[in-house]
């Protein structure tokens, strides 16, 4: 994921990123999954009402959210070969030459348990279709995405857009211009962190020398690495009020984030 043919280590990421999200088996839909969680342990209409609104606000206690998005940490670092990337690598990965499907199938696993783990702790659906992305939501997974990788700043924008989301400022010209002239360049620069994370951790030697001989490099590489990932975006998400429900009144001067 070097950069190359003069995009950008922060364009590439991207591109790379929505590639991977429209792969066979990476988007977790909202509605499927929180209904099949939380169907197993609540009735239907706490169940309904957390599909409505968020689990929480239906009454669902963090522990059980907790206990919910480990189970789901730990499935998802068990099925590294859910994803299928041999039938149909996109065509602009394909041009770019740089992407190997272990990569693909790395950073497919990556996106749905971002998926998940976001649905359980009150953000809203990903996936507004199933082709198009528009720059808010390429904006939040990156930012989730830099979080698990432990990419400065990730953590101080996500908090932001949670409390405006929170504030109710999503609609308004304040929102988007706090996107424009705050988050946006966080942004970039995180998605050129991420794609220089991404190219050391993948390329890095020994990584399938951890684990048994018949598990695989992608398969090792997630064993090391995707687990503690997935609990430190657990971990940082339960403490947002998307989680919490501390809905606040904020004006936009009270979301100005410097970039760091």
């Amino acid at each position: 994921m070097s950069e190359e043919n003069n995009i950008s280590s922060s364009d590439q990421f991207q591109m790379v990123l929505k590639s991977v999200m429209n792969l066979p088996g990476v988007r977790i839909v909202r509605l499927d999954f929180l209904l099949q969680e939380l169907s197993k342990k609540f009735p239907v209409e706490i169940v309904d009402k957390a599909i409505l609104f968020n689990p929480l606000y239906a009454g669902i206690h963090v522990n059980d959210l907790e206990t919910i998005a480990t189970n789901c940490i730990n499935h998802e670092t068990n099925q590294v070969t859910v994803i299928s990337t041999v039938a149909g690598i996109p065509e602009e990965l394909s041009i770019l030459g740089t992407v190997t499907a272990d990569t693909l199938l790395y950073i497919g696993h990556i996106i749905r348990i971002v998926q998940k783990l976001i649905y359980l702790y009150g953000w809203n659906e990903l996936y507004i279709s199933s082709r198009e992305f528009d720059d808010e939501i390429m904006n939040q997974l990156t930012l989730f995405i830099g979080i698990m990788f432990g990419v400065h700043g990730a953590t101080s924008a996500i908090c932001r857009t949670s409390y405006s989301k929170a504030a109710k400022l999503e609609k308004t010209q304040a929102q988007k211009d706090l996107i424009k002239t705050t988050i946006d360049p966080i942004v970039n620069k995180v998605a050129t962190l991420l794609d220089q994370k991404l190219t050391k951790e993948i390329s890095a030697k020994g990584v399938s020398k951890a684990v048994p001989e018949s598990v695989g490099v992608i398969t090792g590489m997630t064993y090391l690495t995707f687990k503690p990932k997935a609990k430190k975006l657990k971990n940082y998400l339960k403490t947002l009020p998307n989680a919490t429900n501390d809905y606040v009144d904020l004006t936009e001067e009270d979301l100005f984030i410097e970039i760091e």
